[in-house]
């Protein structure tokens, strides 16, 4: 009985620490949210929302809408949202598919140079990005790829991580019987490909196209280096530049950043089972 009970506080710890730390993690997305409507004259006298005689303790009529309208009329923001889903979905998708298809080809086809191959993609993946820029930015001048979207897209569908990562995954979840059942039965490899490899890769797949998706959507740097058209600006440059020099509006800013983070925010929800699922595949042993 004793040792039951024992059992049932060390739960109830961990749920209370799990809670404690869950409640830290909301307190700046309270504030963010609170910040948005809020007039700029109050975000020195309240932390949160400003303080009143209303319900609460709160000044309801002191919270505004006017941010958010200033944002849509002003800003330009819609257009550089849809950029940001053109340019995130778009790398996400090809990125996926061509880190599979090379992930799959060196842990599943023998070709000569294979292990050389697999050796400069994992010496690859330590190099540091921002050793790249200046190279990058030299290639895409001479390829006249500057201030387009390709000249973002087309460097970010096959990184190293993306390959080593499906290449380790397709040679723990690909049995090289079904592989060799699907050619006997006339399969091309491409058909193989995606109808064989593909479905089996699925966890890996949906986890690695979040994880380039929200990459892609938070880009800040380069965005700024490739694109000089203000039209073509992602959401994350377009809301830096809501910063004024010599006059800060700290509503219109968080607001921008609140729309920046939502979107991200409720697919990270949706997508959360197969995000952890994908994480963990090859985890355990059968």
């Amino acid at each position: 009985m004793s040792g039951t009970t024992r059992h049932d506080r060390t739960h109830w710890g961990v749920y209370l620490l799990l809670m404690l730390g869950a409640a830290l993690t909301l307190v700046p997305f309270a504030w963010l949210i609170s910040g948005a409507f809020k007039r700029n004259e109050d975000f020195f006298t309240s932390t949160f929302l400003p303080r009143g005689e209303g319900a609460l303790g709160i000044a309801w009529d002191k919270l505004t809408l006017d941010n958010f309208r200033v944002l849509l009329d002003t800003s330009g923001i819609v257009r550089s949202m849809l950029n940001s889903v053109f340019l995130s979905s778009v790398t996400a998708i090809l990125a996926t598919l061509v880190c599979a298809a090379a992930g799959f080809a060196l842990a599943k086809h023998e070709f000569r140079g294979r292990r050389v191959v697999t050796g400069i993609v994992l010496a690859a993946v330590i190099v540091p990005p921002t050793l790249l820029l200046a190279p990058g930015y030299q290639l895409l001048f001479k390829l006249n790829l500057l201030d387009t979207f390709s000249g973002l897209i087309i460097p970010a569908i096959a990184p190293a991580f993306g390959v080593y990562l499906f290449r380790q995954a397709a040679a723990s979840s690909v049995p090289n019987e079904l592989l060799e059942a699907a050619r006997l039965d006339g399969c091309g490899e491409l058909r193989i490909f995606f109808t064989v490899v593909m479905p089996l890769l699925r966890p890996m797949a949906g986890a690695f196209m979040l994880i380039t998706f929200l990459g892609v959507w938070n880009n800040f740097i380069n965005p700024q280096i490739v694109l000089q058209s203000e039209s073509k600006l992602p959401l994350a440059v377009a809301v830096s530049q809501l910063r004024g020099v010599y006059y800060q509006d700290y509503g219109l800013q968080i607001a921008g950043t609140l729309a920046s983070v939502v979107p991200v925010l409720a697919l990270f929800m949706l997508l959360q089972r197969e995000f952890v699922s994908g994480l963990t595949s090859g985890a355990v042993k059968e």
